[in-house]
């Protein structure tokens, strides 16, 4: 079974703590988690974005001069895309970018991230995170930890000073343990959470991967 330090706020060690191996002792699969990636950010995509064809641009319905005799190029409207206020060629219109992935494989995918985090040293878990909501106070719990690099800070419900407290401080990212995802993993270079975080974390995907069963 996959073991983890556990360290207190100042940065001194706790203990240790046993992981489930079928959440952080996964194979690690960069070609899932890169389609799995992929598709969570196609599918934050609005496509709304929407111009004109030369055939919805109006005005140009006269032809501007005559075919011939007058040493310009032949034009048959000033709409065409040449010209400034005509029409866009191969317009952009509002499409989905949607990417379906089953749910085995976004699983699957996060676990494989998961225990990558724990394999390079990249995972931190704290006993416990309870601050007043102050920058100072957060950033002095980063210090201890030697906590330098972008850093994905996951927490419980109910942890909004330790969210308050981190808003203002550059290289950090939130997210609740409920909602974590592979985007929110693979994007930041250290995850620091704290026990009750990671045991929620484990509860959810170890009741998924018997459901899948």
């Amino acid at each position: 079974m996959p073991t983890i330090k556990i360290y207190h706020q100042d940065g001194s060690v706790a203990g240790t703590m046993e992981l489930d191996e079928s959440v952080f002792g996964v194979e690690y699969n960069e070609p899932l988690i890169h389609q799995v990636v992929v598709a969570q950010m196609a599918n934050a995509r609005q496509g709304t974005k929407s111009t004109l064809t030369r055939t919805e641009v109006r005005g140009g319905g006269k032809k501007p001069w005559r075919q011939k005799g007058t040493g310009n190029a032949r034009q048959g409207s000033i709409r065409a895309p040449q010209w400034k206020g005509g029409g866009v060629v191969f317009a952009p219109k509002p499409r989905s970018f949607r990417k379906k992935v089953n749910k085995l494989a976004k699983m699957n995918a996060f676990t494989s991230a998961l225990s990558a985090k724990l394999a390079d040293g990249n995972l931190v878990v704290l006993d416990k995170l309870e601050i007043e909501p102050k920058t100072k106070l957060m950033a002095g719990v980063l210090d201890a930890l030697k906590l330098t690099s972008r850093v994905l800070l996951v927490l419980p419900e109910g942890s909004d000073n330790a969210l308050r407290a981190s808003h203002n401080i550059p290289n950090v990212r939130t997210a609740a343990s409920e909602s974590l995802n592979v985007y929110d993993v693979v994007a930041n270079s250290v995850m620091l959470t704290t026990v009750d975080a990671l045991k929620a974390i484990e509860q959810k995907y170890t009741a998924k991967e018997v459901a899948a069963q």
